[in-house]
């Protein structure tokens, strides 16, 4: 018997996913695999059976706390995972930007890192309600930061409310790079938050088209407020670790797929 199968060991591993899944609110199977160092297909079966002790959620590719599809992680919890794949899916999606265009820029930790990414880009203008996006873009000599009004939601560092829609609703851009907690075939681009999800919606609305960024953990997953349909979605960036399934209807349905190569597994 292979000793990951062991009752002992597979008690053990159990444990552990659940420590991992508590600690982060959710994880791909394949992050939990690395961690726990066992193959996807006995991780798989070991959140089945968390699952049906009610201990986790299984999400396609995945697992997360029970209630997860309700939940808002706090920004500083998500600023850590996936920073890698984060990394290159903002240096992806910042070559689909152009000098001289106005584009639109929504909250997020992968939009932040994407906000990084322009620093170096000449006459662009970019409206975001995010607060770190605006930080990360202040020391831009070419770049133009508007920033929307409207008040705080602390949880991501964004404004929200009638004011930020207010302010979008009269302009016009080039492209709306924005993400969110999760993406599926089905419902298009999600969040847990409804007045979040009204501001996306206004960000999308005022672009010819919209990027979506987001890492494979987020792929396959439902929250509870949709904010942009699959249909509506012109790109999508991520990365290998992504679901191909979701990817694979994604495109069916219009989207222009970019994966993403993280640092280190170039010619792999």
């Amino acid at each position: 018997m292979a000793e990951e199968n062991r009752p002992a060991f597979a008690a053990e591993r159990r444990d552990r996913i659940l420590e991992l899944v508590r600690a982060h609110g959710t994880l791909s199977l394949r992050d939990l695999a690395a961690r726990v160092g066992a193959s996807e297909v006995t991780v798989r079966r070991d959140v089945r059976a968390l699952e049906a002790e009610g201990l986790v959620d299984r999400r396609r590719g995945g697992a997360a706390l029970p209630g997860r599809i309700g939940h808002e992680q706090s920004y500083s919890g998500r600023s850590g995972q996936c920073a890698a794949e984060k990394a290159a899916i903002a240096a992806s999606a910042a070559r689909l930007v152009r000098p001289g265009e106005a584009i639109a820029v929504g909250p997020g930790t992968t939009t932040e890192a994407f906000a990084r990414e322009l620093l170096t880009h000449t006459e662009l203008t970019v409206v975001t309600n995010s607060l770190r996006v605006a930080e990360a873009l202040a020391g831009a000599a070419g770049v133009e930061v508007v920033m929307t009004g409207g008040t705080l939601h602390g949880p991501i560092r964004a404004l929200v409310g009638a004011a930020a829609e207010q302010t979008l609703a009269g302009l016009r851009v080039t492209r709306a790079f924005l993400t969110g907690n999760g993406v599926s075939a089905d419902r298009g681009l999600s969040t847990p938050n409804p007045a979040v999800a009204s501001v996306d919606r206004a960000l999308a609305a005022c672009a010819e088209e919209t990027v979506v960024l987001a890492d494979h953990t987020k792929i396959g997953t439902d929250t509870m407020v949709p904010t942009v349909g699959p249909e509506e979605i012109a790109h999508l960036v991520t990365d290998a670790g992504a679901d191909p399934e979701v990817l694979m209807t994604l495109e069916e349905v219009g989207a222009l797929v970019h994966v993403a190569v993280v640092a280190g597994e170039r010619g792999k």
